[in-house]
């Protein structure tokens, strides 16, 4: 159902506009965000969230970009192409298959050597140029430990090897990927894909109704894997309407 996503807050929260960067996904275009502290105000997260906010350690933020809405905050519903409302396709379901063989453990939100030499090698393999290329381990320590809402990790083991690792947010209707990355050299597993059906799968054990993956931008060959998953609902004036 349609409805919009006013921003009701108890206590207001102080929010500030960040200086304009680059942006990552557009050429010629500057990034401004809407951000806020929500460290000692944990429980407007939920709020937030639904109205198109995003995490990131204790801050929420939102773009608020001059002369562009390209970004749309987007989500998928729980379901396991079975159950849910999530429709999985055949080549979503060969993903599935692929992936049979890897073990899944929901970890706390503690920093772990092994997950940050995996993160480094995606970093330097996927995104040499992004704004995340030179996070050390300590940023990785922070961007994985530092959460003021409940937080997990999902960790994926082929035998001994970790394959993949996604950042997850626990909302009241629904679960949130922060952030995941994988091995680089298991491209034929197409565990990014995975990742997000199988955080579907967990929403729906939940008895949640969603995931939401962050924004997506029609333009961006980066984010396109996103529409593949129906029905997506993307946020517009207010309203999740469908993609």
């Amino acid at each position: 159902m349609n409805q919009r996503n006013p921003i009701k807050l108890d206590i207001p929260l102080e929010f500030r506009v960040t200086r304009p960067m680059a942006c990552p996904y557009l050429a010629r275009t500057m990034e401004q965000r809407l951000a806020a502290d929500i460290s000692t105000m944990p429980r407007h997260h939920n709020t937030l969230a639904k109205a198109g906010f995003r995490r990131v350690e204790n801050w929420v933020y939102k773009p608020i970009c001059s002369g562009c809405k390209a970004c749309l905050p987007i989500r998928i519903p729980s379901g396991d192409g079975e159950l849910g409302q999530l429709k999985v396709s055949r080549n979503q379901r060969r993903v599935i298959k692929k992936n049979k063989d890897l073990k899944r453990s929901i970890l706390p939100n503690i920093s772990l050597p092994e997950h940050y030499d995996l993160f480094a090698r995606y970093l330097a393999s996927r995104h040499h140029d992004g704004q995340m290329a030179d996070m050390d381990e300590q940023g990785y320590d922070e961007m994985i430990a530092t959460s003021p809402i409940e937080t997990v990790l999902l960790e994926y083991r082929h035998l001994d090897k970790v394959m993949a690792v996604m950042l997850l947010d626990l909302q009241d209707d629904g679960l949130s990927a922060v952030y995941s990355f994988f091995d680089p050299d298991e491209d034929h597993r197409s565990l990014g894909t995975f990742m997000v059906l199988d955080a579907a799968a967990i929403a729906h054990d939940m008895g949640l109704d969603y995931v939401y993956l962050g924004y997506y931008i029609n333009s961006s060959r980066k984010m396109q894997y996103k529409s593949r998953f129906k029905p997506a609902e993307v946020l517009t004036n207010g309203l999740w309407q469908p993609l």
